[in-house]
């Protein structure tokens, strides 16, 4: 089953919520005009999207796996761009309206917290001096946990801290990864504020930043995600953000195996991809209501 932040789990293709565009074997641009006048410029906000790095991961998240090998030239490769490299709340100041943006920002997040996190893929970003952004599921890197996700070497809580010192800022990624715009309104308040509290105990400080599991969200959703403290919030949508992005529907780009350092390259230059912000559409949403509906027979579910 496909949803829409970005996993694969079978080989059933579906149409995600905020990932219809991304079903398609490449996403389509905004208009063109637009896209000449951003492209390569500050109003153009290219947001990465990883997941493990590893020449070996499991069959449900290979799909949504870079190798070792390709990761660092995909890093090269944002070195070479001339982009400044800022965390999340880079953008969230922008949007608040409390600082400008760097020229030709760029951003990289990574979900989850898969166990390569704290070690090879920190020490590639270290060494070329990339911060970047990591939002973690609390419930699958906590000892005696629980989450959705299906079997795989993760991260544990006490390396959080680690992330921080090498330059990546963190954020939550809820408790279990279930689908947030199915919830009810309780179950949704624990995803949101259990996994912004463990977090906030585990760093010693406030976690302003969430990632929807894969980019699943609804006005709903955002609104609450606003009140639970969350200054901004990521979702999937494969589509370049943009100065002008939603501070709780911010889009990102999801990478996966099969892009070419290419496909990269063209976002880096503010290409390839869709602007947001953009509405809903039509298959976006209907999917939404057909999920709610299956998760009251069938209760919450692994948002992948």
């Amino acid at each position: 089953m496909r949803t829409d932040g970005g996993h694969r789990v079978g080989r059933r293709a579906r149409h995600g919520n905020e990932r219809a565009a991304s079903s398609q074997p490449r996403p389509r641009t905004g208009g063109a005009a637009r896209e000449r006048g951003d492209a390569g410029g500050s109003a153009v906000v290219p947001v990465f999207l990883y997941h493990c790095v590893s020449d070996d991961p499991p069959d449900w998240i290979a799909e949504f796996t870079v190798t070792p090998k390709q990761f660092a030239a995909q890093l090269d490769a944002v070195v070479r761009s001339g982009r400044t490299p800022v965390t999340i709340s880079a953008l969230a100041d922008h949007l608040a309206g409390r600082a400008p943006l760097p020229p030709r920002p760029v951003l990289l997040t990574f979900d989850d917290g898969f166990a390569d996190l704290p070690g090879p893929t920190a020490e590639a970003l270290a060494r070329r001096e990339l911060p970047a952004t990591a939002y973690l599921t609390t419930g699958a890197i906590t000892p005696g946990g629980r989450s959705l996700l299906p079997p795989a070497a993760m991260m544990t809580l006490d390396r959080a801290v680690e992330l921080e010192r090498s330059g990546m800022e963190i954020g939550s990624h809820t408790v279990t990864h279930a689908q947030l715009d199915t919830l009810s309104a309780r179950d949704l308040a624990y995803e949101l504020r259990t996994s912004k509290a463990v977090l906030e105990d585990a760093l010693g400080h406030e976690v302003r930043h969430l990632a929807y599991p894969h980019g699943y969200n609804s006005p709903r959703v955002r609104a609450m995600s606003a009140r639970a403290g969350y200054e901004t919030a990521t979702a999937v949508r494969h589509a370049l953000s943009s100065e002008h992005d939603e501070a709780h529907r911010i889009a990102r780009l999801i990478v996966r195996r099969s892009h070419t350092l290419a496909d990269v390259e063209g976002w880096l230059a503010g290409t390839g991809a869709r602007l947001a912000p953009y509405r809903d559409g039509p298959r976006t949403i209907a999917w939404r209501w057909y999920r709610r509906a299956r998760a009251l027979v069938r209760g919450p579910e692994f948002a992948g």
